[in-house]
């Protein structure tokens, strides 16, 4: 039983230090250092005749409950007209306590980005998606991701849902909506990003479906 106890109290130890750590941190609104600019560079995420200038672009650094339960510091890349309204949203998200999976610069920019589609990110500098129900498998409209416009929050939870399918099988069971788990967009948090006029996928017409997505008008 001693043994039980040393390790539920070192447990709870490392919850507490890394909760006091991302406290300390400095969250905010910043220029991208020039070490950030390379790393979304060297990530494939910028490059020349990307519709937005590097020049544009800020880091929101924010406080972020995690799946563990303890405070952890996210790093979202959006553009400058965008993101004191995107700390605000986060405040809130912390406030209530919505649990984020992984919010880190490093996990999105790093140079081995988590493949798994599990992290909350924004910046990515790519064409808008045709709809897979339309047969048409090419778009000319930039993703609102290539403005820094918008928001993937908890992939695995909302997933993406084209022609009521998802291609990511850890997804399936949040499918079905009105069964909430931890991590699910609920109401408030759909409320939170409304209260700066952004709108959201969960929200679009028909099969088509991006209950992560949230951005500036709603695409």
């Amino acid at each position: 039983m001693r043994i039980v106890a040393i390790v539920v109290l070192a447990a709870a130890f490392s919850v507490s230090a890394a909760t006091a750590h991302a406290t300390q941190q400095q969250t905010g609104v910043a220029r991208l250092t020039k070490a950030q600019q390379r790393a979304i560079v060297a990530a494939g995420e910028w490059h020349r005749g990307c519709p937005v200038w590097m020049s544009q672009l800020r880091v929101v650094s924010f406080r972020y409950y995690g799946f563990d339960k303890a405070t952890h510091l996210g790093q979202i890349v959006v553009n400058e007209t965008v993101a004191q309204s995107v700390a605000t949203v986060f405040a809130k998200l912390y406030c209530m306590r919505f649990p984020i999976r992984d919010a880190a610069f490093s996990s999105t920019y790093g140079p081995h980005p988590d493949r798994s589609g599990d992290v909350t990110a924004s910046f990515e500098c790519r064409n808008a998606a045709a709809s897979p129900c339309s047969g048409n498998a090419t778009t000319h409209h930039w993703s609102m991701h290539a403005y820094g416009e918008a928001i993937d929050l908890d992939p695995r939870e909302n997933p993406y849902v084209g022609c009521g399918m998802t291609r990511d099988k850890t997804a399936l069971s949040y499918l079905k909506r009105s069964w909430h788990r931890p991590g699910m967009v609920t109401p408030a948090v759909r409320s939170a990003f409304a209260s700066i006029g952004w709108g959201w996928g969960g929200s679009w017409v028909g099969s088509t479906k991006d209950y992560m997505h949230f951005s500036t008008n709603g695409h």
